[in-house]
């Protein structure tokens, strides 16, 4: 997969960027359609494919920028390998949710919103999908995990970091 990380590969991947936006026509009515494309090649947006999309689409960078900062569903991140979604709904608010978090970020060593030094494990809000009768819960991966304790949470995180190799070196 090419990579936005390294003077060397940079440009390769602007011109994977532009390869994507093929068949995409100037103006904002494919805007959308630009950065799903991008994420979904790379798992986020990187900042610098931000000045490709403005070209393409004739749009200010400013602009690209704030739709993907604005829209939840855009990452400006690459992902972690497993990411851990916490759900605020209020049925898992009500349950206990808050306290749910609480440890997860002690034993992450993250806040929410947030991935590991390693990029192996992320934190990230979720919402409410209407599994509520799990709540207080959140999602591995996008797997249901729930109810939760604290003591339940500290025996999962043991058993995602067991399952969850260290990266090469």
């Amino acid at each position: 997969m090419t990579s936005f990380h390294g003077a060397a590969r940079r440009t390769e991947a602007t011109l994977e960027v532009r390869q994507l936006l093929e068949g995409l026509a100037p103006g904002e009515g494919d805007l959308l359609e630009a950065l799903h494309r991008i994420q979904h090649r790379y798992g986020y947006v990187p900042d610098a494919a931000i000045p490709a999309v403005s070209q393409h689409l004739r749009l200010p960078e400013a602009r690209v920028y704030g739709a993907v900062t604005f829209y939840s569903e855009f990452r400006r991140t690459p992902p972690p390998e497993t990411l851990i979604s916490w759900c605020s709904g209020p049925a898992c608010h009500i349950k206990g949710g808050q306290d749910i978090r609480l440890v997860l970020e002690g034993l992450l060593r993250c806040g929410m919103g947030e991935n590991t030094q390693d990029n192996r494990l992320g934190l990230h809000l979720g919402q409410c999908n209407g599994t509520c009768d799990n709540a207080p819960q959140v999602w591995v991966n996008g797997e249901v995990v729930g109810p939760l304790t604290p003591s339940r949470v500290v025996a999962l995180v043991r058993r995602i970091k067991e399952r969850t190799p260290p990266p090469q070196v």
